[in-house]
């Protein structure tokens, strides 16, 4: 394999490294990254995304056993090459609102407050070098690597301990694109100051400006562009039209605002309980395509008791959030949604949740010991150190196809004394996972189960309100990279970021 990439890059022209930086948080930095890698795959090239530092509760595991952001792996799906962690050798994940767990390349470097991370890690420079030394081995093997920035790059109190932003921009030399967000108003300020906060050395990365969620009649913006292109010094390459008909997986948990939905009674309505450190929320993305389904987050007992299904997520903090959905009521809607006749699932710490207890005798996720569990499972979890991250295939229940799916968790589930087992899957090297109590209640350690389609048909068994067609959510996959290629590169100069790539 490495020959062939070694032999592709020859053949091929080597290109700079792209990267795209943005004017603030949710500028659309990671949509347009992944319209890229498909656009480069397209025209022949093999590319690789990159984010030196990420901070999501969404996660992966790569092939060799290591966790990276999901975006990377959505980015590296639209490439068509398979995630590595070298595509994101950082990984925060927010454990509360004062600390987070780090991952370094792949794997658990601990719980760090902010406080310690900012003063003692970045200060050494140990983790720029880290994510340097990833990238590099990207650059030698893809072409070209397509580099994500985070947040502002125009958060000067922060320029020290950058090393995702300009600093890395620098470092490698890269083609840099300024994304700026113009649907949240503010567009020539915040492009005008962020250029302006630049050290010289780095404005003169910059090879151009691209405005992004533009609504309306493109021409009218004419007179507009022209006087960002005065005002900066800096081309507007592109104007990429608000879309709603391309769906791409989001990365920020702040989209699921926009999906915090009531019951529908035309389809089989799946309650996902909104829990407060809810983690791996794309778990759920394929029942959003799915037309048998609608899908919405809830917190409130009352849009439970309307669902079909309800679905107990995965979780960063199981005791914490378990703790609150007894507290607030949650707890009990999903127990009666059950006992009503109601589908109920579990994933992950949705899963621990669903059992009689959990435990954490290390303090591991805080103070909190131990806490009565749903009661709907014969399981007890106590919760360890040490981190599962793999990649599986499984038989679920007594299906013929092997499933895909991950495990990233770090707790151990057992039976309780006496009781018999019922495992949900079957995995290829014999292990087992779940528990499954009867066809309206079961639970797994699996991320990803529902991408299955005979789990999803199972889900859906005895459901369905309406005729749809069997969903292929891979094949559908696809069809939106080229469509969100196709849409940007309609609205971009794609021969002036060419010529930037090769200068």
């Amino acid at each position: 394999m490495q020959l062939l990439v070694f032999s592709y890059i020859c053949f091929m022209k080597h290109l700079k490294p792209l990267m795209f930086v943005g004017t603030c948080s949710d500028a659309g930095k990671s949509i347009i990254n992944t319209a890229f890698c498909r656009i480069l795959k397209q025209d022949g090239y093999l590319p690789a995304p990159f984010k030196a530092q990420n901070m999501s509760l969404n996660s992966y595991p790569t092939p060799e056993g290591g966790e990276i952001g999901r975006a990377q792996v959505v980015q590296a799906e639209a490439a068509g090459v398979i995630p590595h962690t070298d595509m994101n050798p950082v990984l925060l994940k927010p454990t509360n609102n004062k600390s987070s767990q780090v991952i370094l390349n792949g794997k658990p470097m601990g719980n760090l407050s902010a406080v310690d991370y900012f003063g003692d890690h970045l200060r050494k420079g140990e983790l720029f070098e880290a994510a340097l030394a990833a990238f590099k081995r990207l650059d030698a093997a893809y072409n070209p690597v397509v580099l994500e920035g985070a947040g502002s790059i125009s958060e000067i109190n922060l320029r020290d301990r950058d090393i995702t932003n300009m600093r890395m921009a620098m470092a490698v030399g890269a083609a840099t694109y300024l994304v700026a967000d113009i649907d949240r108003g503010g567009v020539f300020g915040s492009v005008y100051g962020t250029i302006q906060l630049l050290r010289p050395e780095e404005r003169a990365l910059i090879k151009g400006i691209i405005i992004n969620k533009f609504r309306g009649d493109i021409r009218l913006f004419e007179t507009g562009k022209q006087l960002m292109e005065e005002l900066t010094g800096i081309p507007v390459t592109g104007i990429i039209p608000y879309f709603t008909d391309i769906r791409i997986e989001e990365e920020d948990s702040v989209a699921l605002d926009s999906k915090r939905r009531q019951a529908n009674g035309n389809r089989i309505n799946v309650a996902i309980v909104h829990l407060r450190r809810l983690s791996n929320f794309t778990d759920f993305n394929v029942l959003e395509m799915d037309p048998r389904f609608h899908t919405y987050f809830t917190d409130q007992p009352d849009e439970i008791e309307k669902a079909d299904i309800v679905v107990l997520p995965g979780t960063k903090n199981t005791l914490g959030d378990l703790q609150d959905i007894r507290s607030n009521g949650i707890a009990s809607a999903i127990v009666k949604a059950y006992k009503a006749g109601k589908k109920v699932i579990g994933i992950c710490g949705g899963y621990q949740m669903m059992g009689m207890q959990v435990e954490d005798p290390q303090h591991l996720e805080g103070s909190i010991p131990l806490l009565s569990g749903l009661g709907l499972l014969p399981m007890r979890t106590v919760i360890e150190s040490e981190k599962v991250i793999r990649q599986t295939r499984f038989r679920f229940l007594d299906k013929a196809d092997l499933c895909n799916g991950y495990e990233i968790h770090m707790g151990k589930t057992s039976l309780i004394d006496k009781e018999a087992d019922s495992p949900l899957v079957v995995m290829e090297d014999g292990r087992t996972d779940g528990y499954l109590v009867d066809n309206r209640c079961w639970g797994s350690y699996m991320h990803g189960i529902l991408d299955n389609p005979a789990v999803l048909d199972y889900l859906a068994e005895g459901l369905v309100k309406e005729d749809a067609s069997l969903f292929n959510y891979a094949e559908f996959k696809e069809k939106q990279y080229d469509k969100l290629a196709d849409h940007v590169r309609a609205h971009v100069d794609m021969d002036a970021i060419y010529r930037s790539l090769t200068e």
